[in-house]
């Protein structure tokens, strides 16, 4: 059985609540000692008013908070002795949604106000006064409704940062799992099925430059290793993709120059070819090849200049990012995970990346990505 099909709607509850809590105020005060004419009206209003406010306590605590104060004022202003239990589901409230300043300020005020209506309005001795005053809203009952507003809180809070806990980590096992998948395909699949496609290919040429009738079944295999390429270059770019990065391409470089220009890398970008459409998994491999290069070139290459270039090719773009930096002694992959990264995407488009240190000193990271869907 769905049980959550027969859930009670929170406005069903606060209407219900509202509706008691009104009815407990009428009962109360119209039981004890109260005015008679005007008064005796103008106070079961008030009492009822206060009553109803607590329907609107989820959506505007601090509104119900200021209604249920007044209201209570106002009947003890009449000559009713009945208890603020609005005001006091009202504090709940305001507290549990993480009012607590204020809920104390206008608490506070709500207590002065009522001695000193109390003081003002009723015979008798202060002391009397006082004590009727106390009576209306007693202390500990506020104390009480403060308490269990903000344990409520506090045991929401931390349900929820254990369920922002348990999502974070689900995700980053799955990341780490969609990851560990793409480079299990890309080591045992890549290279056979570029095999395949190669010899067959190959073999078909070959035939033809012969004069040579070619097999239909050889037509097939090569067919067969060029869509096989293209599928597994779509799945590995959709298991490596990152749904939670934003969707940065080519058109992003230019940002991306002038934030490491005004990091203090002298940064240069220089477009050639005619800019055209690019497949966006090329676009978004090609800025973060650029990204990569260049943080790596402000945080280890002790460089002060760098230059990319991105050049447009009839089915190829061409990306190569070169530094004045001084070259460190260890070998080009044991720089970090980033060029391994970046080698990975570049690859799992039919690419080619390319990193080393220049002849002229520095760094460069030179790569290219096919654009033609049947490479």
């Amino acid at each position: 059985m769905d049980k959550g099909r027969f859930a009670v709607p929170a406005a069903a509850i606060d209407w219900a609540i509202a509706l008691g809590v009104a009815a407990l105020l009428l009962g109360t005060g119209l039981a004890g000692p109260h005015p008679c004419g005007g008064a005796e009206v103008l106070g079961s209003a008030l009492l009822a008013a206060g009553g109803l406010a607590l329907a609107a306590r989820r959506r505007a605590p601090l509104v119900v908070l200021a209604v249920t104060g007044l209201c209570a004022v106002g009947y003890l202003g009449a000559g009713f002795k009945a208890l603020a239990v609005s005001y006091l589901v009202a504090v709940y409230g305001a507290v549990r949604a993480g009012h607590r300043g204020l809920a104390l300020t206008v608490s506070v005020g709500l207590l002065a106000a009522l001695h000193l209506t109390a003081l003002v309005l009723h015979d008798g001795s202060a002391r009397e006064a006082v004590a009727q005053a106390r009576n209306t809203l007693e202390l500990a009952w506020l104390i009480a409704a403060f308490a269990a507003g903000e344990a409520v809180r506090q045991a929401e809070r931390r349900a929820d940062e254990a369920e922002r806990t348990r999502e974070e980590t689900a995700r980053r096992r799955a990341d780490e799992e969609r990851l560990r998948i793409a480079r299990e395909l890309h080591d045992s699949l890549t290279h056979q099925i570029s095999v395949i496609k190669v010899q067959s290919e190959a073999a078909v040429h070959v035939a033809r430059r012969h004069g040579e009738r070619v097999p239909p079944p050889l037509l097939a295999i090569q067919e067969a290793g060029r869509e096989a390429s293209r599928e597994l270059r779509a799945t590995l770019e959709a298991l490596r993709d990152d749904d939670t990065a934003p969707p940065h391409g080519l058109d992003h470089l230019p940002d991306l120059v002038r934030r490491f220009q005004g990091a203090g890398l002298r940064t240069t970008l220089t477009i050639e070819g005619e800019p055209h459409a690019v497949p966006a998994a090329v676009s978004r491999t090609a800025y973060r090849v650029v990204q990569e290069s260049l943080t790596n070139v402000a945080r280890h290459a002790a460089a002060t200049t760098a230059s990319v270039l991105v050049d447009y090719r009839p089915n190829t773009l061409a990306l190569r990012v070169d530094d004045n930096g001084k070259v460190t002694s260890l070998p080009a992959p044991t720089l970090g995970h980033g060029l391994l990264g970046m080698r990975e995407r570049v690859t799992a488009l039919g690419g080619r990346l390319r990193a080393e240190p220049r002849d002229a000193g520095g760094f460069t990271v030179q790569a290219e990505l096919p654009t033609n869907a049947a490479s």
